[in-house]
C-alpha cells in the first residue's frame, strides 16, 4: 500500500489517479475494492469512481465506457511518477471554450487572465473543511502548512475550502450552472472560464474561517481574513480578486494564490 510520503494526485487528460486509502467507498460493495487497492481512478469531469488499481490489476466499479487506450495512459503515468514540476498541455482549451461560445483571445484580453496549465502531479496537503483530500502544487502545500501554523500560533483558526480543480471540473461547473438557467456571461462574473482558473495551477486555495459559511463575502469580517491581510504576503500568498478588480470577477476575500517566497 502507499505511504503518506507517496500520496500524489496523478493528473491525466480525462482521468486522474489518487491514493485509494484517502477516499471513502460510495457503496458497500465497493468498500472491499478500495481497501485492497493502491490507486483509485476517477473521471475528472465529476469525480466519479471508474476503477481501482492494485498490483497492476484494474477492477471497475461499473461497466465503464472508457477506451482501453485511455486506461493504458493512466497506467503509463503511474509507472512514470516523479514529474513534480511537469505540466499538462492545454489540449482541451479550445473545445471547451467553443462549447461555451468564448473566444480565447478576446476573453484573455477583456479579463486580463491567461491560460493556466495543470501540474501532472499534485501533493496531498491534508484535508479540507469537508474532509476531502486537499491537493496542491508541492511548494504551495508547504507554504500553506507554514501559514496555517503561524496563524494558529496567533490564536487564529482557518481551513481550506478547496484547492486544485481541473479544467474538466471547471467545465462541469459551467454545464451545471447553465442547466439551471444561468447564462455564460453571468457565470463568468463568478467563475473564470475553463482553462483560465488559478485553481488549475494547484497554487490557489479558497480559505475559510471556522463557523463561517464557505466562499461568502462575510469572510472579510473574520479574524482569519484580518490575519491574512497582514501576514499572508510573508508566506508568498496574495489576494487574487479584491473589490473592483480588473478581471471582471466578483470580490472573493477567500481566494488566495501562492506566488512564491524565499522559504520554498
Amino acid at each position: 500500500m502507499l505511504t503518506p510520503p507517496e500520496y500524489r494526485l496523478i493528473n491525466g487528460r480525462e482521468l486522474d489517479a489518487v491514493p485509494a486509502c484517502l477516499y471513502h467507498a460510495k457503496a458497500n460493495a465497493h468498500a472491499r475494492i478500495l481497501a485492497s487497492s493502491q490507486w483509485l481512478i476517477r473521471d475528472k469531469r465529476n469525480g466519479e469512481y471508474v476503477a481501482a488499481l492494485s498490483d497492476r490489476r484494474m477492477t471497475f466499479f461499473r461497466r465503464a465506457p472508457w477506451h482501453q487506450a485511455r486506461l493504458d495512459g493512466i497506467a503509463e503515468m503511474l509507472a512514470g511518477q516523479g514529474r513534480r514540476t511537469a505540466c499538462r498541455p492545454l489540449t482541451d482549451l479550445e473545445p471547451h471554450l467553443a462549447e461555451l461560445g468564448i473566444d480565447a483571445g478576446e476573453y484573455g484580453a477583456e479579463s486580463g487572465l491567461s491560460p493556466v496549465t495543470e501540474p501532472i502531479e499534485l501533493e496531498f496537503a491534508g484535508y479540507d473543511r469537508y474532509r476531502r483530500p486537499l491537493w496542491l502544487e508541492y511548494n504551495t502545500g508547504k507554504a500553506w502548512h507554514r501559514l496555517r501554523q503561524a496563524a494558529s500560533a496567533d490564536g487564529v483558526a482557518m481551513d481550506a475550502i478547496s484547492g486544485f480543480r481541473s479544467q474538466q471540473y471547471q467545465m462541469g461547473i459551467f454545464r451545471r450552472k447553465m442547466a439551471r438557467g444561468l447564462s455564460v456571461s453571468d457565470i463568468l462574473t463568478v467563475n473564470a472560464a475553463p482553462g483560465f482558473s488559478e485553481h488549475h495551477s494547484g497554487r490557489a486555495i479558497d480559505i475559510g474561517a471556522h463557523g463561517e459559511p464557505s466562499a461568502e463575502e462575510s469572510f472579510e469580517r473574520t479574524p482569519a481574513f484580518d490575519w491574512l491581510q497582514r501576514h499572508a504576503g510573508g508566506f508568498g500568498f496574495r489576494l487574487s480578486f479584491p473589490r473592483g478588480n480588473s478581471h471582471g470577477i466578483g470580490y472573493e476575500p477567500w481566494h488566495w494564490y501562492w506566488i512564491g517566497d524565499a522559504q520554498s
